[in-house]
This record gives C-alpha cells, sequence and structure tokens, in this order.
C-alpha cells in the first residue's frame, strides 16, 4: 500500500509528538487529525531512516523527504494475505484477547502479512461501521476546551454614542469544569492567541491539550484528515510546549465540554450583565471578572463541590508551570525575494542571502523583531522598522562586489591617491568636490588609480599634474595623456629648459617685475 504523502510540517509535528512529547500513536492521530496507521508509518520509517529528535539545524524538508520516502521496488508492492475480519469480531469477544495477539498469530500464518498498524487500520475501519457513544472521561490537566461564545454584548462610545459589540471567549478544563472568560472586541488571530495567554496565566499553569473548534483564527483550513493549523497558533503551542487537537468537523460530541461552558457563561455572566451599560472594554471585562468568581464558586447540583474545589484538587497540581515570560505574538507571511535579494513587510524592505534571489521565504513578525525562514530554517534575523520605503541591509548578505562597494568613501579615496602622490590626491579631491554627490565621482576616481598598474605610479602623478594644468579633471583626460605620452613630453621639456638657462647680470629675471 501507498505512503500517505503528507506536508513536511504534518510529519514533523508527528516525530516531535512522539519523541519529545511520548504521546500515544492514537493521541498523535488525534493531535493532527490524522489515520494512526499514517502515525505509525512515519514512525517507521523515521526509525529505518535513522532519524533523531530533535532533527539536525541542517536538514531542509527536501532532505527529509528523501530520507523518509526512498524510491519503492516493485516487489514490494506484491498482495498480502487477506484479513478474516469476522473472525477477528468475534475472537475479541473473548476474555483478555487483543488485537496485538491476533495479529502475531496472523504473522505466523502469514510472514508477508500486513504490519501491525496496518492490521488495525483495516480491522477498525470494517468495524467503524458501529456508530457507538461513548461517554468522555477528562484525566486531571490534560484537556483545555475553547470557542467563542455566540452572543455578544454591547459596549457604547460616550463619543460617537455607537454600540460596539464584544465577544465573549470560554475556556475549560476538561476535569473541573473551572472555566475562564473574557470579552474581546475581534474574533481574529491577535485576539485569539491574547485569550489563550490570559487564560494560561489565569489558571497559573498550563494543559497539555488546548482543544479548539475549527474556528478560522486556530484553523486555516478545516479537514477531516488533516486541519492546516494556523501557523501562529501551532508557533504558541510550541513555546508552552502545548498539543493542539482540534474538535472534528461536523461531530458536536468532540465540543460537548465548552458547549456546556458556553451556555452557562451566558446564562450566569451575559445574562446577569444584560442591563448594564460599559463605556470601555476594561470596564466589562472588570465586570465579567466578578461574575466568574461568582460562577466558580457556585456548587454543582449533582455534586458536593465547586469548580473552583475541584480546580484546586484535581487539575492545578496537574498542570505544567508557566514560562518565564508569557508568549509574544508572532505573525507569520509569505514573501518572495526580490532580484535586489530584499524582502517587502509592511512596506520596508529586509535582506536576504542574495542566493535566495526570486525563491519564497516564510517570515516570522513579531513587534521587535523579523525573521526570515527558507524550508524551516532561519536565514535572517532583523530588528523591525516602521520606516516605509527605507531598506535594512546587512552585509553579510551582499554578493562581494556589492560588500566591496559599500566599503568606498570619499576620504578612503584620496587616501588611496595620497599613496601615488601629491598630484593624484590633488586630482582625485578636485574630482570628488566637483560632483553634487561625492558617489558620483568614484569610478572616475578609482578608474584614475587602477592607470598606475597598466603605466606606472610616476606616470600617473606626471599625467595628473598635467591634467590639472590644462584642467582636465576626468580619467578620459588622464588615460589620453598617459596613452600620448604627453607627460614624459612635458617632463622632457622641463628638463631641457631647465638645462639650457643662461646665467647673465644683464638678465633681469621674473623677481624683477614682482
Amino acid at each position: 500500500m501507498a505512503a500517505v504523502r503528507l506536508s513536511m510540517r504534518t510529519i514533523k509535528e508527528v516525530l516531535r509528538l512522539s519523541w519529545e512529547h511520548r504521546l500515544s500513536q492514537k493521541q498523535i492521530a488525534v493531535s493532527c487529525n490524522i489515520a494512526r496507521s499514517t502515525v505509525a508509518d512515519y514512525l517507521f520509517r523515521a526509525c529505518r531512516a535513522g532519524l533523531t529528535w530533535p532533527l539536525p539545524p541542517e536538514m531542509d524538508d527536501s532532505q527529509l523527504d528523501g530520507l523518509l520516502f526512498p524510491p519503492v521496488r516493485e516487489n514490494e508492492r506484491a498482495q498480502r494475505p487477506l484479513v478474516a475480519m469476522e473472525e477477528i469480531y468475534k475472537e475479541l469477544a473473548g476474555k483478555g484477547v487483543t488485537l496485538r495477539q491476533l495479529w502475531l498469530e496472523y504473522k505466523q500464518a502469514n510472514p508477508d502479512g500486513h504490519q501491525y498498524s496496518q492490521f488495525c487500520n483495516l480491522y477498525r475501519r470494517w468495524a467503524g461501521k458501529q456508530n457507538v457513544t461513548l461517554r468522555q472521561m477528562h484525566r486531571a490537566g490534560e484537556k483545555l476546551f475553547l470557542d467563542w461564545a455566540g452572543q455578544t454584548i454591547g459596549i457604547n462610545d460616550p463619543l460617537s454614542g455607537k454600540t460596539r459589540e464584544a465577544y465573549l471567549f470560554v475556556a475549560t478544563l476538561g476535569a473541573s469544569s473551572y472555566t475562564f472568560v473574557r470579552a474581546s472586541l475581534k474574533q481574529d488571530l491577535p485576539s485569539w492567541i491574547e485569550a489563550h495567554v490570559r487564560a494560561f496565566e489565569f489558571f497559573g499553569g498550563l494543559p497539555e491539550i488546548p482543544v479548539p473548534d475549527n474556528l478560522k483564527a486556530g484553523v486555516t483550513k478545516p479537514c477531516w484528515y488533516e486541519p492546516d493549523i494556523n501557523p501562529t497558533y501551532h508557533d504558541m503551542a510550541k513555546y508552552y510546549g502545548a498539543v493542539v487537537i482540534p474538535t472534528r468537523v461536523r461531530k458536536p460530541r468532540d465540543k460537548a465540554k465548552v458547549e456546556s461552558a458556553v451556555q452557562v457563561a451566558e446564562r450566569w455572566i451575559l445574562a446577569a450583565l444584560r442591563n448594564h451599560s460599559f463605556f470601555s472594554l476594561d470596564e466589562l471585562n472588570g465586570a465579567i471578572a466578578a461574575k466568574l468568581r461568582d460562577l466558580n464558586e457556585r456548587r454543582f447540583q449533582k455534586m458536593e463541590a465547586t469548580r473552583r474545589s475541584l480546580f484546586e484538587t484535581i487539575d492545578r497540581p496537574a498542570l505544567k508551570p508557566l514560562p518565564g515570560s508569557p508568549y509574544e505574538y508572532a505573525e507569520w507571511r509569505s514573501a518572495g525575494v526580490n532580484i535586489d535579494y530584499h524582502i517587502a513587510v509592511d512596506e520596508h524592505l529586509y535582506s536576504v542571502p542574495y542566493q535566495l534571489v526570486r525563491e519564497r521565504v516564510d517570515v516570522r513578525l513579531t513587534a521587535r523583531v523579523v525573521e526570515v525562514f527558507f524550508k524551516n530554517r532561519r536565514v535572517a534575523l532583523h530588528q523591525r522598522s516602521s520606516e516605509k520605503y527605507k531598506c535594512t541591509t546587512l552585509a553579510e548578505h551582499m554578493p562581494a562586489a556589492h560588500r566591496r562597494y559599500l566599503e568606498w568613501s570619499p576620504s578612503r579615496i584620496i587616501s588611496w591617491a595620497a599613496l601615488n602622490g601629491p598630484q593624484t590626491e590633488k586630482l582625485v579631491s578636485h574630482i570628488l568636490e566637483s560632483k553634487p554627490h561625492p558617489e558620483q565621482g568614484f569610478r572616475s576616481c578609482l578608474g584614475i588609480l587602477r592607470l598606475a598598474k597598466s603605466y606606472s605610479p610616476e606616470r600617473l602623478e606626471s599625467a595628473c599634474a598635467w591634467a590639472l594644468r590644462i584642467k582636465g579633471y576626468s580619467y578620459k583626460s588622464v588615460k589620453s595623456i598617459l596613452k600620448t605620452g604627453i607627460d614624459q613630453k612635458n617632463l622632457q621639456l622641463e628638463n631641457n629648459c631647465a638645462a639650457s638657462a643662461v646665467v647673465h647680470p644683464n638678465i633681469r629675471g621674473k623677481q624683477y617685475y614682482n
């Protein structure tokens, strides 16, 4: 049977949950919303490839794909012996008989038969036609159910007189039903993440499994087999070491706990505040917090306990400790690398390694930094800037030729010219000063300095002196002087004039006219 090929992010999540969190194959399958046989197949392939967790930082998605899914030989696709489902069903009715024991007997009779995960998968598919409802039993500190309430509450604007609707976020622990409620002006992703962070702080610890509904803020694309968890939501879960398991599509029993909590919150909080007027979100949340304390302290109808008392004795000891600082909201985007090896984020340009030109990269944005990832490997880190139409460029991202160009400066070029001679320095300084921007004269000056390689430093110095006399302030003028040899003729003429000078008392000389 051909292996199921899912996204690399899902495969890495399977490996992380198995090797880092030690979850069972069933829990991983529920968390990632894939078949348990697929989970077993991924883990088998990872072990066969000799992988360990965490994966090597230099390994990208394409390398991981090649290790997990090598080419399949034709003889591996041979038809395996069938499984007698009815016999398995009858055997399982016996006391102490398990699927693994039946599989061992099946493999003994059929050495080329199905492996254990596929054996179990085939049987469960056959037995899945029986619709059996199971009452859910929740372990202490395991699951936190989350959702938005359907009803809203109004906030009045004292200036405009308009009313804005606020939405109610509800989170409840599975074992104790201890509930957190908070109002928000939006149901977008930042509000969803902020509500989670405040809920974790309210409970004073972390549950193992947040269970959201398939709402858009948490699940980008609802799907029975492979729900696409929002990258920011997934990032937050990894920060807290949690495992997100969305409810199944069209399975209301999966979210019965939170639906009950939403109903209780609407009855005991929203209904109690229906005749109150609120003029700010903080004022509303203050009133909700007071009602929430009453709700958690109220005794159950059929139990001599309250939500708070159950929380203190059952859930609180089982919660994991909070990290040192709360999660900082981070937004994920996709960007294309332009030909100038920069990406545009909120109309500001950030550099990436020039080798990634025309590639697609993932960008993680926080309030302070911008991180750029290529195939899940971070390739750039910048301080976030609010300046529009500006560039943030790191030298290590540039080609060598571009880095050398940035090292040029007027003072540096003049110092290079001074090494050749004072006339060269004077000509270079005059060229740079004559330009509206000194950078416009960089190429001309560097070209003049390179002429010393083709001729000699002495001839270049003489040619620069001649160029200053005739006001030939350009690379072409100096090159023409050297090419035609005018610098040598001028030097010879000066020497001859100095040698043929006549000394006589009747010759007045230039001092006479001063």
